[in-house]
């Protein structure tokens, strides 16, 4: 059997096992037994066809996996309440340790204040550190 039909062989099972386990890493040393097949099918000798596949192997799982590997990871969104910490409100009723109100986002909340010395005047822009319960924990903006 012609070494470029082991090499085409060798890829077709990668890839099949890539399809099953999608690791990304089987498909990339797929893809350089591919690229290696074509090789062997122009007449590189077999040591210098186990270069191209190491070489072929080596630069696709470490440069272009981590960047598919990316790409196909969904981002975690952030929901409800959780997606306002970090958010600018702004202070309806002064703000202290014990309480206050702050609107964030069109919507009135019960607020106090990070640092619990601090008092915050109507009209300052805060930060949202934190939401506790139903009570979002402000900081001044600076």
């Amino acid at each position: 059997m012609d070494l470029w039909a082991i090499w085409l062989i060798i890829a077709a099972v990668l890839i099949a096992a890539e399809i099953v386990t999608l690791t990304v890493a089987l498909g990339m040393l797929g893809g350089a037994a591919l690229i290696t097949a074509a090789c062997a099918a122009a007449g590189l000798p077999l040591p210098l066809q186990f270069l191209v596949f190491t070489v072929v192997s080596v630069i696709s799982v470490v440069f272009v996996r981590p960047r598919v590997r990316r790409a196909l990871t969904p981002r975690r969104e952030r929901f409800g309440v959780d997606a306002l910490v970090g958010s600018t409100a702004q202070v309806v009723s002064e703000v202290t340790g014990t309480g206050g109100r702050v609107r964030i986002g069109g919507e009135e909340w019960t607020a106090r204040a990070y640092d619990e010395s601090l008092v915050i005047p109507p009209g300052t822009a805060v930060d949202v550190m934190e939401i506790s319960g139903a009570t979002a924990v402000v900081y001044p903006r600076e």
